[in-house]
């Protein structure tokens, strides 16, 4: 029977209706919620993992990866003259540098071997002659290959003893770096290029774009530069600072080419060293 109110009853088997909207709304903010207690667990599980890298770091020793020492060879110039012809001269002096890049030679030095150690002033002038030339040109065709291919033209004009400098082959230093090739240390030249104030000089590193460091330096300087973080595409020049030739052997360990020296004789160059080691020496000092 029907009641007097006018509300009629749900039937048994009938299903009352469902707000869809309500229920997908609802739904949503669960998965949210559940989203965001996934990402503040991943968090802090990142976090868990950094704490304890940081206190491997510190329990471990720092490492020095750089080398402290310098090895030194000693060289007579007249060794040029057991060649036969001038370019024979000049290959010869191409298989030293060679070979003293090979044994991570940090410095070369070129002794006359007809020197004394004091020269007199009494006596006639004849002349320079020949005596000499070849310590020189030695010494002139070891800086010529230790210098990257792309500065060779600002420090090295045309000169009679690099004549046939162009037959040998390159040394393939560790400072030799091709254009695109990523290095943290590159040789450069300052060069003549106005700088805004405040800010540093531009170098030609070999690179693609200009480096600009953070000193104003003097145009026409060989310089070792430490470079920063790849900028972004858009940016017309890299930045980097400047650090000293040894630099990269003496904190990253690396081959940094080799330094070249005169010596009027042996004894002049022997006693610079810690170290002496020679065949032809009698002894071994320390």
């Amino acid at each position: 029977m029907a009641d007097g109110s006018g509300v009629k009853r749900p039937r048994e088997g009938e299903e009352r209706k469902i707000d869809w909207r309500k229920w997908k709304k609802e739904k949503k903010e669960e998965k949210k919620k559940w989203k965001e207690i996934k990402l503040f667990r991943k968090l802090e599980k990142e976090k868990m993992q950094e704490l304890v890298e940081k206190k491997k770091e510190e329990a471990e020793p720092n490492k020095d990866e750089g080398r402290h020492y310098t090895v030194s060879v000693a060289l007579p110039g007249s060794i040029l003259d057991n060649a036969q012809s001038p370019e024979l001269r000049t290959y010869l002096a191409g298989q030293i540098a060679r070979a003293c890049t090979i044994f991570c030679v940090d410095e070369i030095v070129v002794f006359d071997e007809q020197g004394e150690d004091s020269k007199t002033v009494e006596g006639e002038f004849e002349g320079i002659k020949k005596r000499g030339h070849a310590c020189v040109q030695l010494a002139r065709i070891l800086q010529y290959l230790e210098c990257p291919q792309y500065l060779r033209k600002s420090f090295f004009p045309k000169h009679q003893d690099l004549q046939f400098a162009g037959l040998l082959n390159p040394l393939d230093s560790p400072h030799h770096v091709r254009i695109d090739e990523e290095s943290e240390y590159r040789e450069g030249v300052v060069l003549v290029r106005p700088a805004k104030p405040g800010r540093g000089s531009f170098v030609n590193c070999g690179m693609r774009k200009e480096v600009q460091i953070d000193k104003k330096l003097e145009a026409g300087l060989r310089v070792t530069v430490r470079l920063e973080k790849q900028p972004s595409p858009d940016s017309k020049t890299r930045k980097g600072l400047v650090v000293s030739s040894h630099h990269p052997r003496t904190v990253s360990g690396l081959y940094w080419g080799y330094s070249v020296r005169l010596a009027s004789c042996l004894s002049k160059c022997a006693s610079l060293f810690d170290l002496l080691l020679s065949p032809r020496l009698p002894f071994i000092s320390s």
